[in-house]
């Protein structure tokens, strides 16, 4: 086992200099447990905890190691290790915290490609598509739509569902597959290159785990059946897993996210509605909100049908979504500040009153 197929190159060496790691063990996360940590090295695997330091001065959960991530460390025994610092990421794929408004939940690190499942058979939602999409444009990571479970469906409905992502997504691959025959599973190995690291998005029961059992060729993710009574799919994987495939391709499995919350503030959204944006700059006012103001190019181009009526709506939905995010950490942001004057104030108060 070599750093390099984990995905270490030249960069990472270079921030590792830059950082002042070289009296450190380098490793990446591949597991996290509520803080404990499953890091891989060239020496093989070892749990591993984060110093009280680095502890002490992180300021939020984003501060913490994620799984993707680089690590310099310090082994204590062959299966136990300290965590001494995290290398830059490159990338974050993230989303807005379930139930924790104004925080940030990492999802994985430094990944160079998403693939983005969605079942054909069941629960096909282009909306959600362009959720995943703006999270990937904001973390700077490339996106690959992947249909699945084409063998629960006939070849017309198929097309029907390629037809109506390649109508509203425009300069994304593709792919539809089948985890039954493989069909279409050329296509997708065609992308997986040596020491790049993917990541798997997708709602419960799309076939994430079974793809990666048959990407690696080993059962390494227990499957799961769609429930009858709900026709939703049951949580199989519980946590987040990187792994590394037969052909040296890095592949991250993630649970199931019925929630993504946007927290753009990197441009994704303009991107993944790259034609509202266009149109947008032609608007008579540059504060226009697009949704009533006289002399907006957005709202004409949508009565003329210029603009997909579903994919505005879901644009002004996630735009909502990001203003009040944004709002929420400004209003976190002077909480915390007020509460570190208030606490400055009372030192000094009560210095002055032992004096």
């Amino acid at each position: 086992m070599k750093l390099e197929d984990l995905g270490y190159n030249d960069k990472l060496e270079k921030l590792r200099s830059e950082n002042d790691f070289h009296d450190f063990e380098m490793g990446r996360v591949i597991s996290e447990h509520k803080e404990r940590y499953i890091v891989k090295t060239v020496n093989g695997e070892s749990e591993a905890e984060i110093t009280g330091n680095l502890r002490f001065s992180a300021k939020s959960r984003e501060d913490f190691p994620a799984v993707g991530d680089w690590v310099a460390l310090t082994m204590h025994d062959s299966d136990f290790s300290i965590i001494h610092g995290i290398l830059p990421r490159f990338s974050v794929i993230s989303r807005q915290a379930v139930g924790r408004f104004g925080e940030i939940q990492i999802i994985a690190t430094n990944i160079d490609y998403a693939l983005l499942l969605q079942a054909a058979d069941r629960d096909f939602n282009i909306n959600r598509l362009e959720r995943y999409l703006t999270v990937c444009h904001t973390s700077g990571v490339n996106p690959v739509i992947v249909l699945s479970k084409i063998d629960l469906t006939d070849r017309h409905r198929t097309a029907e569902l390629m037809e109506s992502i390649r109508a509203r997504i425009k300069n994304v691959p593709v792919i539809a597959i089948s985890n039954e025959s493989r069909d279409g599973y050329d296509q997708l190995e065609a992308i997986i290159e040596k020491g790049k690291t993917y990541c798997l998005l997708g709602s419960s029961g799309v076939g994430k785990s079974t793809l990666l059992n048959n990407l690696s060729g080993k059962p390494l993710m227990q499957t799961g059946a769609i429930s009858q009574s709900t026709n939703k799919g049951r949580h199989v994987t519980s946590h987040r897993e990187l792994i590394i495939l037969e052909n040296g391709g890095i592949l991250i499995d993630n649970p199931g996210m019925r929630e993504v919350g946007i927290t753009d503030s990197a441009g994704g959204i303009e991107i993944t509605f790259d034609l509202i944006a266009r149109y947008a700059q032609r608007c008579k006012f540059k504060d226009c909100t697009h949704t009533y103001e006289k002399g907006c190019s957005v709202v004409e181009a949508v009565g003329k049908g210029e603009i997909d009526e579903a994919s505005y709506d879901n644009y002004l939905k996630m735009e909502k979504e990001r203003a009040y995010f944004e709002s929420t950490v400004a209003e976190r942001r002077k909480k915390d500040k007020d509460f570190g004057k208030m606490l400055k104030n009372y030192k000094k108060d009560r210095h002055k009153n032992k004096d």
